[in-house]
């Protein structure tokens, strides 16, 4: 491994885990705002929907956070509190500021699991008000976490692969599009094959939608390194033609972006010409799953590639 690689495999899953856990935070919580009192929008299954993203999102944080606390070597002996190190002094450092952010994330987002948790939960029930409130606020605060990611990453000055504008703006579509992937692979697991296909045609229509946005901020992000940012020529060989070429170019371009594109739009296009929506069963669990597996390799290569940038003097 490059002798200058001090970010690995934590860090790499705490930004995976952290982004699609927020993603499917916002999307359950735009889901049940958008869908309910319209029975026609996600067939009326929005509360569903809802529901599995309001419960992934908190778990799927919580284990990313895990792996952020274990890469500041909070589970060492003797400093095993070296985490709280970051709440103990407010900054306006991007690792003070995602810290607080992340807390507050939590918060709001385990009361909103709650108010989906009893088996009867339903739209309406006695906690309506408080789960629609919640969800009010996960949307801003999931996108702030995804985003967080990549700003965490850009303000490394030392790096500059990773000093791009467009960095946060990728990893915020990334992460939702992971998001939708990981509810629509769950609904899959769930739910019979005889349901109707209206939610998962709501699904795959945002998703086709997310991942055409997502190419285009790797696209920029790609071409601002290439020709801004100064010293980075290494990480763009790197990915473009070194060690990371063939991750990149199949795991990231063809795996998590071109392949459920095009199968997307493959099983959406008859319903946008007025037919019916009717990927097969195998399909709804293959597109989510390169998904997934993609915006993990995204993140394994930014984060990767960006040490191997010589660094800069500041």
């Amino acid at each position: 491994m490059h002798a200058d690689i001090h970010w690995g495999l934590p860090i790499i899953l705490y930004f995976f885990l952290a982004g699609m856990g927020a993603g499917a935070g916002v999307i359950s919580a735009f889901v049940l705002l958008r869908g309910e009192g319209n029975a026609n929008r996600y067939g009326g299954h929005s509360f569903s929907i809802a529901r599995i993203g309001a419960l992934i999102s908190v778990p799927m944080v919580g284990i990313g956070t895990a792996f952020l606390i274990l890469e500041l070597g909070s589970f060492e002996v003797g400093n095993y509190f070296r985490f709280l190190m970051l709440f103990t002094t407010v900054t306006m450092s991007p690792m003070s500021i995602g810290s607080w952010l992340l807390v507050v994330f939590m918060g709001v987002a385990s009361l909103y699991a709650l108010s989906f948790l009893k088996p009867d939960a339903a739209s309406g029930d006695a906690n309506d008000g408080t789960r629609r409130t919640m969800a009010m606020l996960m949307i801003p605060l999931g996108a702030c976490v995804a985003i967080y990611t990549g700003v965490l990453l850009g303000a490394v000055p030392s790096r500059p692969f990773w000093n791009s504008p467009m960095l946060p703006m990728l990893f915020l579509f990334s992460s939702l599009s992971t998001g939708v992937a990981a509810i629509m692979i769950i609904r899959v697991f769930l739910n019979s094959e005889s349901e109707g296909k209206e939610a998962e045609y709501r699904l795959a229509v945002s998703d086709f939608g997310l991942i055409i946005f997502e190419m285009l901020s790797l696209f920029l992000f790609v071409l601002f390194a290439f020709l801004m940012v100064g010293n980075s020529q290494d990480a763009i060989l790197a990915i473009f033609s070194g060690g990371l070429a063939s991750t990149f170019w199949i795991g990231v371009v063809v795996i998590g972006l071109l392949l459920p594109a095009l199968l997307e739009a493959r099983f959406l296009t008859p319903r946008l010409q007025g037919g019916a929506f009717a990927a097969p069963r195998a399909m709804e669990m293959l597109i989510p799953a390169a998904i997934i597996v993609g915006g993990f390799i995204l993140r394994y290569v930014v984060v990767i590639a960006g040490q191997v940038t010589g660094p800069v003097g500041l």
